[in-house]
């Protein structure tokens, strides 16, 4: 039980790693934070399903402590927790659809969304074009980087990655 253990979390640290150097290969990135990339939140999301939401939910939020280092986009301290460790620590619900991959990602992936649609309702919607609501600014400017991610991320988990995440892991 203890290798378990030990192995779940040298995994969980090479997943955050993985996702830290997939960040890098952006194909879009948005003005004012935000990017569809080559499936940066994958490692997370897969962890999540192979381990469960409890893991998956702290190897996501150790992961947006990584973005928060590397891309800092801060006006408030509640903003950094819901965009940064929030946002991506929600990744981890995958983990409650552990049978259910490509659901469990978009589970995961929508959880980060309502995380960065709250902030950006709050805090970004000041940057909506003139007469545009912050609502739905915030819809369209965070499902415009994280609904392209969904696509891809469901895609490779289901048809690329399919083998890696049935071979689930009870660690307990």
């Amino acid at each position: 039980m203890r290798n378990k253990k030990l192995a779940m979390i040298v995994e969980g640290a090479l997943m955050v790693a993985l996702a830290f150097v997939l960040s890098f290969a952006k194909i879009y990135q948005a003005p004012y934070g935000g990017s569809v990339t080559l499936g940066s939140m994958i490692p997370i999301l897969v962890f999540a399903l192979r381990y469960g939401t409890g893991p998956g939910l702290l190897i996501g939020t150790v992961y947006g402590f990584t973005q928060l280092i590397i891309e800092p986009s801060v006006v408030h301290p509640v903003q950094l927790i819901l965009d940064y460790p929030l946002a991506f620590g929600l990744l981890g619900l995958a983990g409650l659809f552990q049978d259910k991959p490509t659901l469990g990602v978009s589970v995961g992936i929508g959880g980060r969304f309502v995380s960065h649609f709250i902030s950006g309702v709050i805090w970004w919607g000041i940057y909506a074009p003139e007469g545009m609501n912050e609502y739905v600014y915030s819809l369209v400017y965070n499902g415009g980087y994280l609904v392209p991610e969904l696509v891809i991320s469901a895609v490779i988990v289901k048809y690329v990655l399919r083998q890696a995440v049935i071979q689930k892991v009870g660690v307990r």
